[in-house]
């Protein structure tokens, strides 16, 4: 079809506006459907991910496969669903999580996290121990003592279908950059 224009500045002009086209459809369609930025807000992932923190979200991957223990995710908050909140699974659909002595337990092992080890004293308004239902995760900030998470019914446990992905990896501050 290009061939057909005789002018060639004409068809050049023609080509990039294809190929521009073409590239705001992927980023459309990438941003949509496989990846999406999200920023940290807040000190509850501490020492994990630092208020400011820039992080790459994997879309793609929560369709391909069901989230896992220690996963961390993004959902909108419930009393601002513009906001992402960004959080590690820590009970899956089934398991019963519970808190006992300043530490969680899930199906009565303790929680051997290398980067919580302080024992939770803050307040919260859910009764353990709790049956994670069906379809939903409970999730926690790393820094427990300074998270609103599944503890709280302002949160509560989180639908499988309002992730909006696994972190990927930390792209901003550019010193920190890599996996999380």
């Amino acid at each position: 079809m290009l061939n057909r224009i005789a002018n060639p500045h004409v068809r050049s002009l023609v080509e990039w506006l294809i190929a521009i086209g073409l590239a705001v459809l992927f980023f459309f369609f990438a941003r949509n459907f496989l990846f999406r930025v999200a920023h940290v807000d807040g000190s509850s992932m501490n020492p994990t991910l630092e208020h400011g923190d820039m992080v790459i979200l994997n879309r793609l991957g929560l369709l391909l496969s069901d989230p896992r223990p220690g996963d961390i995710v993004a959902f909108p908050y419930p009393n601002n669903p513009s906001e992402h909140h960004i959080k590690r699974i820590i009970g899956t659909p089934g398991d019963t999580v519970d808190l006992r002595d300043g530490f969680f337990y899930v199906n009565d092992t303790r929680l051997n996290d290398d980067f919580s080890v302080e024992r939770v004293f803050a307040v919260w308004d859910v009764a353990f121990p709790l049956t994670v239902e069906e379809d939903v995760y409970f999730v926690l900030g790393d820094n427990r003592n300074a998270s609103k998470d599944s503890r709280f019914s302002t949160v509560g446990n989180i639908h499988a279908s309002d992730m909006v992905g696994r972190v990927l990896l930390r792209v901003w501050p550019l010193g920190r950059f890599g996996n999380v």
